[in-house]
């Protein structure tokens, strides 16, 4: 009877450790929260949003993300790019609109890939929506990246850089408003 009743208890305090993990988890802070950047380059304003991950102890690319796949470039939902005008993205011409950006990993070679499909999963990803896909420079952080960052900036006249920064590699392409 004693080990029924102890067996009993042992199973509420693990369904009570469980509910209050899910209730944090929907009740506290998100664990992708949802994140912005923006520059406004010529007058015309390009918005990327996005969910930010975090290592949180994870080893990323590679492992949580597999190389030679196509990534959601964050997570939870696809990553909206949103631009007043029209961009050429390393030689990918796009038009003034919404996108959704998904990035090709490599160990040596990632590739920007904007989609014309918006508003999916991050793992609905549609190869012939794609408008065009460019190779992003690569480089290595000094120190660990904990928090998926994306970053919109001018870079002077009608040009701009989008960098991605995680774990410890950086990744970026140049782009100009047309």
């Amino acid at each position: 009877m004693f080990k029924t009743k102890m067996a009993g208890i042992g199973f509420a305090l693990a369904g009570l450790c469980l509910m209050s993990a899910a209730a944090q988890a929907q009740g506290g802070k998100p664990l992708s929260p949802a994140a912005e950047t923006s520059v406004t380059i010529d007058g015309k304003k390009i918005t990327v949003n996005y969910s930010a991950p975090s290592m949180r102890g994870r080893k990323i690319f590679g492992e949580l993300e597999a190389y030679g796949r196509v990534w959601r470039t964050g997570a939870n939902n696809a990553t909206a790019l949103n631009t007043e005008a029209d961009l050429n993205i390393s030689g990918v011409k796009v038009p003034k609109g919404t996108y959704s950006l998904f990035t090709f990993i490599d160990a040596a070679q990632w590739e920007l890939i904007v989609n014309k499909q918006t508003g999916q999963s991050g793992l609905d990803y549609d190869k012939g929506q794609d408008l065009g896909r460019v190779k992003m420079k690569m480089s290595k952080s000094a120190n660990p990246i904990e928090t998926f960052k994306i970053t919109l900036a001018s870079t002077g006249g009608k040009k701009g850089t989008l960098t991605m920064a995680w774990e410890n590699t950086i990744a970026s392409v140049p782009f100009t408003v047309e």
